[in-house]
């Protein structure tokens, strides 16, 4: 499976880089801001250009990936990954962050790249391989194909936590919950429930409980209070279902 970029528009940059050319080659005294202003739209314009067309290529199939992108171009294979996790980091004010995948070097396989993450189940150090916001396949696609040729090495940390519990976007106006608030509780109950054993889960279900009796805080702009109240008491009810206590903690 060979994953697509996403380009954008190149219009914004080409106008940047034309619109500069234009103010520089006209000539005009006492233009010192101007020609200041003209060569950052060019260099501005530039790099995002440079960047729409910096080689790109993202290959999942039955050796390994096929990476080429800033910092690796090379084939990496199943035997240097010890683990694969498609992730994504917590929403930022409300708004949703792209999937990322995340991988873990097998021993003695640095892979080239600095860790600069971790596994969202066991905490191991891991790199970013990909940045699914720059690709036209949706998650679900890389997903099944990382299923099909890495095995049991990949982990689709999205499906699990909305397998453990699924929750609705929460609608954003004015006097709400506090956002991040809000996501890291609803995270923290979700990953306890999806891999978690009983600590984990009493844990967080105490720490929804301590929250809810005492109150969330409200900003000027957050999540609808109604709506939130609701997925708190639902999750907190799942955390305490005695037929989640057969699960084994993997952390």
């Amino acid at each position: 499976m060979e994953l697509r970029r996403i380009r954008g528009s190149l219009v914004l940059p080409v106008v940047c880089v034309l619109g500069g050319v234009a103010l520089l080659v006209v000539p005009r005294e006492g233009a010192l801001l101007r020609n200041l202003v003209a060569i950052g739209a060019v260099a501005l314009g530039g790099l995002a250009l440079l960047g729409a067309f910096r080689p790109f290529r993202f290959g999942i199939g039955p050796e390994g990936l096929t990476v080429r992108r800033p910092g690796l171009r090379r084939m990496i294979r199943w035997a240097e990954i010890d683990a694969l996790v498609l992730d994504e980091p917590p929403p930022v004010e409300g708004t949703p962050a792209s999937p990322r995948l995340l991988a873990v070097p097998a021993p003695g396989h640095p892979l080239g790249l600095r860790g600069n993450a971790r596994h969202p189940v066991d905490g191991r150090a891991a790199v970013e391989l990909l940045d699914l916001g720059q690709v036209r396949e949706k998650p679900e696609e890389v997903s099944a194909a990382l299923t099909r040729y890495a095995g049991g090495r990949f982990t689709d940390a999205l499906a699990c936590r909305r397998a453990a519990f699924a929750v609705e976007e929460f609608t954003i106006g004015l006097r709400g919950y506090r956002t991040d608030q809000v996501d890291e509780l609803v995270r923290r109950g979700q990953e306890a429930l999806a891999w978690g054993g009983e600590p984990e889960r009493a844990s967080a279900r105490a720490e929804i409980e301590r929250v809810r009796t005492g109150g969330l805080t409200i900003a000027m702009r957050g999540y609808s209070t109604f709506q939130v109240d609701e997925a708190l008491l639902a999750l907190s009810t799942a955390l305490a279902d005695d037929r989640s206590t057969d699960r084994e903690t993997t952390s």
